[in-house]
């Protein structure tokens, strides 16, 4: 199954998507053009695959849709909804210019990254997962990680002679057991808050998706940091990447070293800096921090 998307422009896909170009090809890929990745779409398992057929500023991607069973068109429908969310398609990125016009870095920088849009996860709890495992450790250990626990727990589809692999559910990890996550390279208390949390979940003790109705992103940090292997960092950073983008993980050290490189000279600064500089971002405090990351990643200079 086919189906076009027009995103809100100006959109840059391959600016976009290039984040995700070390990626597995059996979970979340970007290579050559295209992007792929398994989404569970009304409980069902679904292969998308992305390109693009336009331009910055007349932006349209083509999704092709896969599976071992029937697509309905409800199917269709949803895995549209949550592909525009992946990457926030239904976004008009001149609000954001328009708000940071005046903080002289960042606007010369959205200009050489015109078009960039910040890719999220596709619901809250992957984001937590991976926000949790990711606590004070190396992104590249931390990715490994990810990769190990998806591959051990999440769902599998086999499309076209190959093997997919989709993003547990918190049934999934629930049933772990401490020792089978830690096999996945986890430390125990990371196995535990992990568990406990999916466990949360299952029982119907915790529901994530309300907080994408809170209007106070501050409130749901709150809420986020009272549960157990919750801290703030990993209350701001599940925020950022699976709800919304006023918020900034300013307590994350490579964060906060891209900070420094483009606003203060590569200084060592606290977090505290971090956020005051933030300020001049108003509501889209994680996206501009994106731009820095990839502005810092793929070398764009000052």
């Amino acid at each position: 199954m086919r189906l076009t998307i027009k995103p809100v422009p100006p959109f840059d896909f391959d600016l976009s998507a290039k984040i995700f170009s070390d990626g597995d090809k059996q979970i979340r890929k970007y290579e050559n053009g295209k992007y792929w990745q398994i989404l569970r779409v009304n409980n069902k398992l679904i292969l998308i695959t992305l390109t693009s057929s336009g331009t910055v500023d007349k932006p349209k991607l083509i999704v092709e849709l896969k599976s071992n069973k029937e697509i309905s068109n409800d199917n269709k429908k949803t895995a549209e909804e949550i592909i525009s969310f992946l990457f926030d398609l239904k976004l008009d990125l001149k609000l954001f210019y328009e708000e940071v016009k005046n903080d002289q870095v960042m606007s010369k920088l959205t200009k050489k990254l015109r078009g960039l849009k910040a890719p999220a996860t596709a619901n809250v709890y992957e984001a937590l997962v991976d926000s949790i495992t990711e606590q004070q450790i190396s992104l590249v250990v931390a990715n490994k990680i990810e990769r190990n626990i998806i591959k051990t727990f999440g769902g599998i589809l086999k499309v076209g002679g190959e093997v997919y692999y989709a993003f547990p559910t918190p049934q999934q990890l629930a049933s772990a057991t401490v020792e089978q996550l830690r096999k996945c390279g986890l430390s125990l208390k990371k196995a535990e808050y992990i568990r406990g949390i999916s466990k949360l979940i299952v029982d119907g003790k915790l529901n994530l998706d309300k907080f994408k109705n809170y209007e106070d992103t501050r409130e749901i940090i709150n809420e986020l940091d009272r549960i157990r292997g919750i801290g703030v960092w990993t209350a701001e950073l599940t925020v950022v990447r699976g709800m919304r983008k006023d918020a900034i993980p300013a307590d994350d050290i490579g964060l906060r070293r891209w900070i420094s490189h483009f606003y203060c000279d590569d200084r060592k600064i606290s977090s505290q800096e971090a956020r005051k500089i933030a300020e001049n971002w108003g509501r889209w405090k994680g996206l501009a921090s994106f731009c820095l990351i990839v502005a810092g990643r793929f070398e764009v200079p000052k």
